[in-house]
């Protein structure tokens, strides 16, 4: 199983999607607002602000939100300017870790996120320290209980899709990010709504962490997942089932 995916499946141990709707909203906001100030606020003419929309709408949040959002990424409201920043680093065992976040003050959240790696064990490092461990990719999850293999693998090849991989109780579905938006729609045209669909940058290799290292790890993600700035962190670490229990007690 991927760290990724791993992460993923903790992440769902915790509760996380119902006790984290509060956050969910806020990052959804913020992308909401970059979107439309860096490709319009026309949905029809910004593939991006278009991505971001539905998963707004799938995550029940209210219409005036959205259009709120919209119209301070454009100028026609006042609000906070976002900035997008991506921070690198190593945690506990040297595991790879990436960062990335919406933030209204540079400053503020790289000092926060030095915090938390050096409190986990692990440390800042400078840009492109660990980014070539991994690779860029359209990223989809779809649970093996809405879709047969032949059926999403025919869907998402013809839309350009690279890969379709079995993990565990889901399917991931790889793509070139330029391809990501073409591979989710064929996905929902088969009727099916993914647990995750991101553009997301894949470890090339994985590192095993056991013990302390392994639990410590655990804790360091869920720091920074908690966090407000942080919209995605990815890592190449991986650990047994009984780890993450372990981090979980």
């Amino acid at each position: 199983m991927s760290g990724h995916s791993k992460w993923h499946t903790i992440k769902h141990k915790k509760g996380a999607a119902d006790a984290k709707r509060g956050k969910i909203f806020t990052r959804i906001i913020k992308e909401l607002t970059v979107a439309a100030r860096a490709g319009g606020g026309d949905p029809d003419t910004n593939p991006r602000l278009r991505t971001i929309i539905a998963e707004a709408k799938s995550n029940n949040m209210p219409s005036d939100n959205i259009k709120r959002a919209i119209r301070r990424g454009t100028g026609e409201e006042p609000g906070v300017s976002y900035e997008e920043a991506q921070y690198e680093g190593y945690g506990p065992g040297g595991a790879a870790v990436i960062v990335d976040v919406l933030t209204d003050n540079k400053n503020r959240t790289v000092g926060e996120i030095r915090h938390m790696l050096t409190k986990y064990g692990g440390n800042l490092a400078e840009t492109n320290a660990v980014a070539w461990m991994f690779s860029k990719k359209g990223y989809i999850v779809v649970p093996k209980s809405k879709a047969s293999e032949d059926t999403l693998m025919g869907a998402v090849l013809d839309a350009g899709g690279e890969d379709l991989r079995d993990d565990d109780d889901n399917w991931e579905v790889l793509s070139a990010p330029e391809a990501f938006q073409a591979v989710l729609e064929a996905v929902k045209k088969l009727g099916i709504e993914p647990e995750a669909a991101e553009i997301s940058m894949l470890p090339q290799n994985y590192l095993k962490l056991e013990g302390k290292a392994a639990q410590q790890m655990v804790k360091l993600m869920d720091a920074l997942d908690d966090h407000d700035d942080v919209r995605h962190v990815w890592s190449n670490f991986d650990i047994e089932e009984k780890e993450i229990e372990a981090s979980l007690a």
